[in-house]
């Protein structure tokens, strides 16, 4: 009998968000069928695979065939509603952030299933988070989201450390993954709503420079 807990809920809502997110952005530069399944794939697979290598265990998609199912799913719906979701300009990012609040949670509970401790598991979260997104503009030839000023991979942090501290003074697992998933996608959306941004490391240090000048009197 097939059994569906909720982290297999939200992993599987996960993957098919993010397949969407890679799809619309491989329509956009013009891949052909093949190379759109490949970058959607790669973007629904990519951060779980890097986490269960560091883990060590075997990545997930290669012993269960559902993930791969759920990205074919995805290229199907994307042809058939493919008007729809390109007239909607929030796509990518709507799809982008539920899965990043997803598979945060998702890396943090395989994680702390596989023995590890609470600080690795929010690394682990992060990455899952992250790196599908990281994988999937390197292969369209875009600046990786997680590396602009935008707030991407500190959302995953933050809903990793509320589900460390929900754990801790136990509040029940369902709280603990539903308040972690909920943060990220609440303060990547409050983020971009807002202009939330981290400095740039060179006007920090350009900054700097300059108050000390003023300091010194130089």
């Amino acid at each position: 009998m097939f059994n569906l807990t909720f982290v297999d809920l939200i992993d599987y809502l996960g993957t098919f968000a993010f397949a969407i997110s890679g799809l619309r952005l491989a329509s956009e530069k013009q891949f052909d069928l093949f190379g759109a399944f490949i970058v959607g794939l790669a973007t629904a697979v990519g951060g779980g695979t890097m986490r269960d290598v560091m883990i060590g265990v075997s990545p997930f998609w290669m012993t269960q065939w559902i993930y791969l199912f759920i990205v074919l799913l995805a290229v199907l719906a994307f042809l058939f509603l493919h008007k729809f979701i390109s007239e909607i300009s929030q796509t990518i990012f709507l799809f982008d952030t539920i899965g990043l609040g997803l598979f945060t949670i998702v890396g943090i509970q395989k994680t702390y299933d596989a023995g590890f401790p609470l600080y690795t598991c929010i690394i682990m979260g992060v990455c899952t988070g992250a790196a599908g997104g990281v994988i999937r503009d390197i292969l369209i030839n875009e600046v990786p989201l997680i590396f602009r000023r935008d707030i991407y991979a500190i959302a995953c942090l933050v809903g990793g450390l509320f589900y460390t501290a929900a754990i801790r003074y136990g509040a029940p697992a369902i709280i603990a993954q539903s308040g972690c998933a909920m943060g990220v996608i609440l303060i990547r959306l409050f983020s971009v709503k807002y202009h939330w941004q981290l400095p740039l490391l060179h006007a920090y240090r350009f900054n700097r420079f300059n108050a000390q000048k003023m300091h010194t009197g130089h």
